[in-house]
């Protein structure tokens, strides 16, 4: 876990393309969302692995969003029932449901059509956010900070040199 961390600051610093950080996010809030219990989550987290985007955003805002989506359950509840009974679609979902294994994946849960709806309507506001976010980081936040005489002196110490050195052992292991 403090690998995927590291490399997650390390990206922001880094010369990768905002954009990949900014779908990383936008594509795990979509799997933070739905339940992890279906075929269709486990269809969705191999699938985005072969997409470009950054790896460790997206494990990590999986996982953020995965352990805050608790208390929305109700709400994605009632938006998947909104679209399970969508009276054009309807046919479709028995079609589907007729087919071998599509039923595994649970796309007719309310929750879990509830999920993949939600995050699917936040994906375009939320890659916007985090890529301006990632941005902003970059020509404002990150020169500020290291720059300061506090992390100057954060990096000083003997505790936080050994962080540093083992992070950097343990990315160049990532690597690999």
């Amino acid at each position: 876990m403090l690998g995927y961390i590291l490399n997650l600051f390390k990206s922001l610093n880094s010369n990768s393309h905002p954009g990949e950080i900014a779908h990383g996010v936008a594509l795990g809030v979509i799997m933070g969302m739905v339940p992890k219990d279906n075929a269709l989550w486990y269809i969705l987290f191999v699938f985005f692995f072969f997409v470009r985007i950054n790896r460790a955003v997206y494990l990590l805002v999986t996982l953020g969003v995965s352990l805050c989506i608790a208390p929305l359950d109700m709400t994605l509840d009632a938006l998947g029932y909104q679209v399970l009974m969508f009276e054009p679609a309807i046919p479709i979902y028995r079609k589907l449901l007729d087919i071998p294994f599509v039923a595994f994946t649970k796309f007719n849960n309310t929750v879990v059509m509830g999920g993949l709806a939600a995050g699917i309507i936040l994906y375009i506001p939320v890659y916007i956010l985090a890529r301006l976010l990632v941005t902003l980081w970059r020509t404002v936040l990150a020169p500020k900070i290291t720059a300061s005489k506090f992390w100057v002196g954060i990096k000083k110490l003997p505790l936080v040199e050994k962080i540093i050195s083992k992070s950097q052992e343990i990315s160049g292991v990532m690597n690999r």
